[in-house]
Order: C-alpha cells, then structure tokens, then sequence
C-alpha cells in the first residue's frame, strides 16, 4: 500500500476492536462508519490502517505499554468521530467490498 504521508506523520494498523474502546471516551458505539482521512483503509485481516503525526514525546510514549518495533499516531478526537458518522455512498461501498 502507497500513502503520501507528510513530514512527521506515519501510519500504523490498528485492530477494529480497539476502536470499541472509544465509548470509554464518550464517543457513539465506538464503530467506524466510513472511511476518510485519518482512517484510511479497511485491510482484508479486518484491521484498520490509521495516519497520523508519530508521538515522538517520551513522557506521553512512557504512559503507553507498547512494543519497540510498534508505534503511536495521534489523531484529534474530532477526526475520529467524524467518522462514526453513518456511511455514505461509496465509503459504506468500500468497507463492504472484499479487497482485490
């Protein structure tokens, strides 16, 4: 897969059940819905694959109990319940199409 990520920015692939953890945050439900920037993609593995600028500081990285070879992107809350939204047109077509 070719993303154009700017400067800072990474991605990383998520699993879909961590996004159910966003209820916790108040967020609805806590399903992605569509896909747009900053979820990019629903891969064939059922994990979603999410951009964003890398988390570089030390102190919010120690908080985190995550592997060396693994890392976290940040994303703003607004971004994310945008697309809790309901699906619309073709990203309700793309997330229910087997990848080719």
């Amino acid at each position: 897969m070719q993303l154009d990520l700017a400067a800072g920015q990474t991605a990383v692939e998520v699993p879909t059940e961590l996004f159910e953890h966003l209820t916790n945050d108040g967020l609805p439900v806590g399903e992605i819905r569509r896909l747009e920037d900053p979820i990019t993609v629903l891969t064939p593995e059922g994990t979603f694959v999410v951009q964003g600028q890398e988390v570089t500081d030390p102190e919010a990285l120690a908080q985190m109990s995550i592997p060396d070879y693994e890392t976290v992107v940040e994303v703003p809350k607004g971004a994310i319940t945008a697309l809790l939204e309901e699906p619309r047109g073709a990203d309700s077509q793309r997330r229910t199409q087997p990848a080719l």
